[in-house]
């Protein structure tokens, strides 16, 4: 590729004003590339402050219905749920991931009766509903069972399919979930309901707040390196991502976001398909520990953070800056 030389060619005369950088910018970033994930918890009128996770708290399904119309106000245009399940409905067998009337199935039903235009998005993994912590069903000897955990993740997503949710979006890292999950849809009549695959999710030291909002740090036994991702692997998140579009996953997702960017240009850059990538809680409460220390801007530090997002080719991102993002690029 030739390029001209200075003096001719001057990079700058392109920057020197306002409206010649907005017709020169390469990469948009607006509401409609951003999804808000909210955390159910039990209780009528409660916003529960996730004290890892500033400005971040837990909603009843009255206040995540409130949400929802709030996030269609500003054009975000999904939702993603996390319940906090109770310890009490905690089970080793996970049991209440499949009961009909869990808080997840009533959290979906309040936001489509709420904002019926608002896509909503659910997680699909034990670790929500597991007594010791871990995304599938442990053996005897403590190892997760792959074939019997699938089998229950396809309980799961037919439970929240049949509630009314939108995406599943199975984070499990289970081999041949997408398909088992993608035959069960299909085998209950749910053609329409897409499945936004966790392809590469990472066993990453970023989702400790995360684990505070759900409940499951507590909890959680030994640790996820078994099914998560090894963080030194980039080539290996190129074959997960081309299992999961072969078993009929319509988008896939990088976790965590803004540290494994190069693995989310790879697959853009490797496959025609939707990505996402989530910006984890370990990433909002280091920017948050940084806006409060006032050595980062809020409103420019928030905005750029998302920027690098869909500069690395993402159609999308899960941040729980959503709302604020959204104001800021309304105003």
């Amino acid at each position: 590729m030739t390029h001209a030389a200075y003096p001719a060619a001057r990079l700058r005369r392109t920057r020197m004003t306002a409206w010649s950088r907005d017709l020169h910018r390469e990469t948009s970033l607006s509401p409609a590339n951003l999804i808000w994930p909210l955390f159910p918890t039990e209780g009528h009128d409660e916003a529960v402050p996730v004290g890892t996770m500033p400005g971040v708290s837990r909603l009843s399904v009255d206040r995540l219905a409130k949400a929802a119309k709030e996030a269609a106000a500003l054009g975000i245009p999904a939702v993603a749920l996390f319940p906090h399940t109770l310890p009490e409905r905690r089970s080793e067998d996970a049991k209440e991931a499949l009961n009909p009337d869990n808080l997840i199935c009533r959290a979906i039903r309040a936001i489509k009766d709420a904002a019926p235009e608002i896509g909503v998005l659910t997680d699909v993994a034990l670790d929500l509903y597991t007594s010791h912590g871990h995304d599938g069903l442990l053996s005897d000897a403590g190892e997760i069972l792959n074939d019997a955990t699938v089998e229950m993740l396809v309980g799961q997503s037919l439970n929240q399919a049949r509630a009314g949710c939108d995406i599943i979006a199975p984070s499990d890292m289970m081999d041949g979930r997408v398909a088992a999950i993608r035959a069960g849809l299909e085998a209950d009549g749910f053609h329409n309901t897409q499945i936004m695959a966790y392809s590469a999710k990472y066993a990453s030291a970023f989702y400790g707040p995360y684990r505070d909002a759900v409940g499951s740090g507590g909890v959680l036994k030994g640790d996820k390196k078994t099914y998560q991702m090894d963080p030194a692997n980039a080539r290996e998140a190129l074959r997960e991502v081309a299992l999961d579009i072969a078993e009929g996953a319509d988008s896939v997702m990088v976790k965590p976001g803004m540290p494994y960017l190069d693995i989310i240009r790879a697959i853009r850059d490797a496959f025609d398909v939707p990505v996402f990538a989530y910006q984890v809680s370990g990433e909002y409460a280091m920017l948050e520990a940084a806006i409060a220390a006032g050595v980062l801007d809020r409103n420019k530090g928030v905005l750029e953070a998302l920027m690098s997002f869909r500069r690395a080719g993402c159609s999308g991102v899960l941040t729980y800056h959503a709302p604020l993002a959204a104001r800021l690029m309304g105003a």
